[in-house]
């Protein structure tokens, strides 16, 4: 088994330019979620219920530390893309590094669909996001 440690994942979103811009230096967490629609097909006489398998779906979730000094930072980036019509590409390598067979990166395009930034009289401000995926999710090992 090839363990990893999170903090070697990386994240890459376009920006509104269309040039995939790597936010990893803001983020502390990343999260890709992904699920199987189901249809249920139990017709009379069966004694369980039956299932056939449908669309996937996909979801994103980023959040870290707020930055605005710069056009690369994060709220550069996001506060670009919010709104934006049409999908922007993705890359997410859980493991970072070079991407290969045992450290794969998933890739697609997606909707940014919430963008917030807080703070407190006690931490230091952060910034959450949430994208929703569309189309089918490509698993890279090369």
């Amino acid at each position: 088994m090839a363990f990893t440690h999170g903090k070697k994942s990386k994240f890459s979103i376009d920006n509104s330019g269309g040039t995939l811009t790597e936010i990893s230096a803001y983020c502390d967490e990343v999260s890709l979620s992904r699920d199987i629609e189901t249809a249920e097909v139990t017709t009379f006489g069966d004694n369980a219920k039956e299932y056939i398998i449908g669309l996937t779906d996909a979801t994103i979730s980023v959040s870290g530390k707020f930055d605005a000094a710069g056009a690369s930072t994060v709220d550069a980036v996001l506060s670009g893309i919010l709104g934006q019509e049409a999908s922007v590409s993705f890359e997410y390598i859980p493991g970072g590094g070079t991407v290969g067979a045992s450290n794969p990166a998933y890739e697609g395009e997606c909707y940014l669909t919430s963008y917030e930034v807080s703070g407190s009289v006690g931490d230091v401000t952060s910034f959450s996001a949430s994208f929703q995926v569309s189309g089918a999710i490509t698993r890279a090992t090369s």
